[in-house]
């Protein structure tokens, strides 16, 4: 954060999307990790299934990105979260950006709600021990990876 970053407006979760500043759209992430992981799109259907493969960058641990900063030089299809993909199958149904598209709530387990950045993990949201980076896997096994999370 610098001097010029404006305030955290108060309940600024609760506004669309698009009214968001730059650090208020950083501070709606949940820490859950679940954009990271390998997605698998059925060229037939179209049906997007999430996998437990993590970006190699994610810390499996923290569910941070180790090279946010740095992320779409180092991973070159890593996808920046935006309005239009919050409206679409690439985010989880728990994402807050998704949530907020769809002009839902977040749920009470949301950090900005709960006020503990551990309530994604006690909630079983977060991915934090639960997944494995893409590169300890040959893509050709990934659809053995292939998770129906049940999302609360």
């Amino acid at each position: 954060m610098t001097l010029t970053d404006p305030p955290l407006r108060e309940r600024f979760w609760t506004l669309p999307l698009g009214q968001l500043n730059a650090r208020e759209w950083e501070a709606l992430c949940d820490g859950c990790g679940r954009c990271c992981l390998v997605k698998l799109e059925d060229e037939d259907s179209g049906e997007v299934v999430f996998t437990d493969l993590s970006c190699r960058y994610l810390d499996t641990r923290r569910c941070r990105c180790q090279v946010y900063a740095q992320r779409r030089r180092k991973v070159p299809g890593c996808l920046q979260v935006t309005e239009e993909m919050a409206r679409s199958d690439w985010l989880p149904v728990s994402c807050a950006y998704r949530l907020r598209a769809e002009d839902k709530p977040l749920p009470e387990w949301h950090p900005l709600l709960s006020g503990d950045p551990g309530s994604v993990r006690d909630a079983g949201i977060s991915v934090a021990g639960r997944v494995v980076p893409e590169n300890r896997v040959p893509e050709r096994d990934w659809e053995d990876h292939v998770i129906h999370w049940v999302e609360n």
